[in-house]
């Protein structure tokens, strides 16, 4: 049986030379130091430090996101099968410490544990159920949106039902806070309408992405990245001219395998400017798009599967510090907030990943737009790592401009 040998997407644009290829977005994204993020995304859900210290009060324009509650009126006094009580719950959990959100075998994910810590309160008649199938006692939760391992979640939504009358929010909060102290926190537990769904009522999910920079490279990175793609594409003309090779030109050299001790590698530029990759994402906002090329593991049509159009209200980067006891001043990062409607599958971290090597390249401004067009996924970059993304929040009242992370200049 031959293999299937998969080549590079065939990108065509003049920055094509200067473009990381899977592998070398791999080596850039890997080679960071994930784990001061994650220790400050710990300090985060142990309520040792909040968001403000990376962002600056001015992030908290509105209300503070960990408070905030956006319930619905609890049920009105019914009888029979509809007096169930259901609940809000909002939790905070460390990413590193869990193999993600959703329920797996063998695996320690926060469903399994928030479930479990559920089942104390399930009403009889489920608990006989559940004892005649021979399963655990456990209480089943709904969520906002599954994360997958390695994410971090400040402001997580899911929500619970029984139809026992002596279940209190404080009951429910310190069974889940006991189920792993320092790795999973309740924010706040609310009595809301039978008809409230994490999911299915909720109009934005808030997600942040923290991009440490090495001590190495550059504090003052250089704002002529087109510059550095012209003095790129010189030196591979004269490096294409002195191997002979008259078939590499600005049209096929995606497809070419560039060896760890090829030149051409080595002169790719590996600098880029937090105000490039700015700009690049602001082209997203306020469009109704198919993000189909930034998704991973979702059917790309839509007759097989949900749509692949999301709206993203707001998206932008800035230059900050991570306060961590390494660095006295502070290690440089860059942070990215995206709101939308709605998540693909990975979206958040492909859009991350592309962006930097789209930056990195000196491509247009409107280069993420075109990647709408690819009709291959190998146009964009493969994911970011999950250590540096979070979610931050859950809207379910209408989004407002003014009450984000990093504000509109």
């Amino acid at each position: 049986m031959e293999n299937k040998v998969l080549i590079q997407y065939n990108h065509t644009d003049p920055c094509s030379f200067a473009r990381w290829t899977t592998k070398e977005c791999f080596q850039f994204m890997s080679a960071r130091p994930w784990q001061q993020v994650m220790d400050f995304y710990s300090d985060v859900v142990k309520d040792r430090k909040p968001l403000s210290a990376l962002l600056g009060k001015a992030c908290l324009s509105k209300s503070n996101i960990y408070n905030r509650l956006e319930s619905l009126p609890p049920s009105q006094d019914k009888s029979g099968r509809w007096a169930r009580l259901t609940f809000k719950i909002v939790v905070s959990y460390h990413g590193g410490s869990f193999d993600g959100w959703q329920r797996q075998p063998g695996l320690n994910t926060v469903q399994s544990v928030v479930e479990k810590s559920l089942g104390k309160f399930v009403d009889e008649r489920k608990a006989q159920m559940l004892k005649d199938k021979g399963l655990p006692l456990e209480g089943a939760a709904l969520v906002a949106g599954r994360t997958d391992k390695g994410v971090t979640a400040v402001h997580q939504v899911c929500s619970f039902y029984t139809w026992r009358k002596d279940v209190k929010s404080h009951d429910i909060t310190d069974a889940i806070n006991s189920a792993a102290p320092g790795k999973l926190r309740v924010i706040s537990v609310t009595e809301v309408s039978r008809a409230f769904h994490p999911n299915f009522t909720a109009k934005w999910r808030r997600y942040l992405y923290i991009f440490p920079f090495n001590d190495e490279e550059d504090m003052e990175q250089s704002n002529q990245s087109g510059e550095n793609v012209q003095n790129f594409k010189s030196k591979e003309n004269y490096h294409e001219h002195k191997n002979g090779c008259d078939q590499c030109n600005e049209a096929n050299v995606g497809n070419l395998v560039i060896n760890d001790n090829e030149d051409l590698e080595t002169l790719k530029p590996r600098e880029f400017t937090v105000s490039r990759v700015n700009q690049l994402l602001q082209k997203l906002e306020g469009k109704l798009l198919s993000y189909k090329m930034f998704a991973r593991d979702t059917k790309p049509s839509r007759n097989e599967g949900p749509p692949t159009e999301c709206f993203l209200y707001h998206a932008r980067a800035k230059e900050s510090k991570l306060p961590c006891s390494e660095h006295e001043k502070g290690r440089r990062v860059m942070c990215i907030e995206l709101v939308a409607n709605r998540f693909l599958r990975r979206m958040v971290r492909v859009l991350v990943s592309t962006s930097i090597r789209e930056a990195a390249a000196g491509a247009d401004e409107d280069a993420l737009l075109k990647l709408m067009d690819a009709t291959c996924r190998r146009a964009t970059a493969p994911p970011a790592p999950p250590d540096g993304l979070c979610l931050v929040d859950v809207g379910y009242e209408e989004f407002d401009p003014q009450d984000c992370l990093i504000l509109k200049e």
